[in-house]
């Protein structure tokens, strides 16, 4: 407990260098809104992709249903904010939809988790379809298909960096409990984990439901931040990007999917230029790199602070015995 408390302060301490880092950078106007605008939707991007690696890498269920979450996320953060514009009233709205986001994914997660492989997947984009059309017709809630528009801008890079640090700890926290454990034992081997007493059931519905939620906060942020959401922006590529962005990052890794995040938005940042050919040289770069690194940037492998500071105590200790 101890040594997970050291390792965690030893985060919180990189984590707070990385936003002074950028602090600096915004208050030199170095940062302007185009690139503003990068930095927060990396942000966003690391959000939906951590959590959609907890489901996919971690425990091992093949999810195309992130974008809806996200659009809970984002109709409960706006709705609630334009109704009561004050930061407190968004907040209120991001835990309005976090928690909708949270039992849906249990009433759906109960049935569905049963499934595996492909028929997962297209259970999870049903689910995805159904909330995205359940916005189009509740007109009078959700204004149908044109979406909302004129919500506060109450979401800066400063509230992302945070969100983004607080999700991912409490992922990497959970992956190395005993619930993340288990989960990862599903993942290897359902039938053993379960003759080993594993409840199954019950880590996948947690594992699902934590991301579920984690994607429900990048909504609340990417409507917060943007001022304007509508259904088209949750549609199934928007599940097919984030996918993207775990398996290119690594299937199983954090650090992997931080990376991938980062190195998608600065070409999309680059590619702004080329106009309709973006997509196209977009999906060509994608390609070479699956083809050159098939399991991802990093595979399953994570920056790891316990190694780094085991490897400086090791380091220590022989220079010690050498000494003496």
């Amino acid at each position: 407990m101890k040594k997970n408390l050291k390792y965690n302060l030893i985060w919180l301490a990189l984590i707070v260098i990385g936003y002074v880092i950028l602090y600096v950078a915004y208050s030199a106007g170095m940062v302007n809104l185009f690139l503003d605008n990068v930095l927060v939707q990396i942000g966003i991007n690391v959000i939906l992709a951590v959590g959609l690696n907890l489901i996919i890498g971690f425990s091992g269920q093949f999810s195309l249903g992130h974008a809806g979450f996200m659009a809970i996320g984002a109709y409960g953060a706006a709705l609630v904010s334009m109704s009561m514009p004050t930061y407190g009233g968004f907040f209120l709205g991001m835990a309005v939809g976090v928690i909708i986001a949270g039992i849906v994914a249990v009433a759906v997660g109960i049935p569905t988790l049963r499934l595996s492989g492909d028929y997962l997947a297209i259970a999870t984009l049903g689910v995805a379809e159904i909330i995205r059309i359940l916005l189009i017709n509740f007109k009078d809630i959700t204004n149908g298909p044109s979406g909302l528009f004129g919500i506060e801008p109450f979401v800066d890079w400063q509230i992302v960096y945070g969100f983004m640090a607080i999700t991912t700890l409490f992922i990497v926290n959970y992956i190395r409990s005993g619930a993340g454990r288990a989960t990862m034992a599903i993942r290897e081997d359902e039938i053993a984990a379960e003759s080993m007493g594993v409840n199954t059931t019950k880590y996948k519905v947690m594992a699902f439901t934590f991301g579920a939620m984690t994607a429900s906060i990048a909504g609340s942020l990417y409507a917060g931040y943007l001022q304007s959401i509508a259904p088209k922006d949750f549609a199934f590529t928007k599940s097919v990007d984030i996918l993207i962005l775990v398996v290119l990052g690594g299937i199983g890794s954090v650090t992997g999917t931080f990376i991938a995040a980062i190195l998608l938005g600065i070409i999309n940042m680059y590619l702004q230029d080329f106009g309709t050919l973006r997509m196209i040289i977009y999906a060509l770069a994608l390609i070479i790199l699956m083809i050159f690194k098939p399991g991802g940037l990093l595979g399953t492998k994570e920056l790891s602070v316990k190694k780094i500071v085991d490897k400086f105590k090791k380091g220590d200790d022989q220079n010690a015995s050498v000494g003496n």
